[in-house]
């Protein structure tokens, strides 16, 4: 059987399973089917961009979370004392430090 071949009929054999609801191993047991077969042409149609899986809605949305540079502050006093490194996470440590002058 051709790489082809062996990957429309494997796309048939997941698309029958979703149909049916049917778990992996539960349709490989009915159809006489390797399961470990039916795991490797999952994984791999899935790699391709082909989806063998339902597509559903969901209420849950996919966060990537991502590093934004913290805006530093600094604070620059007369005689050129020069403290940096203020950030929205120890704001309150500028307030303190604007307190005591």
């Amino acid at each position: 059987m051709s790489t082809q071949t062996n990957q429309q009929y494997w796309q048939e054999q997941l698309e029958q399973c979703q149909a049916l609801a049917l778990s992996g191993a539960a349709y490989c047991k009915q159809h006489n089917l390797s399961y470990y077969k039916f795991v490797y042409w999952r994984k791999k149609l899935s790699e391709c961009g082909v989806d063998p899986r339902p597509s559903t809605v969901s209420s849950f949305v996919k966060v990537v979370p991502t590093q934004l540079a913290a805006a530093k502050l600094t604070l620059l006093l007369p005689g050129g004392i020069c403290v940096t490194g203020f950030d929205a996470g120890n704001i309150e440590l500028l307030g303190a430090v604007l307190r005591q002058l």
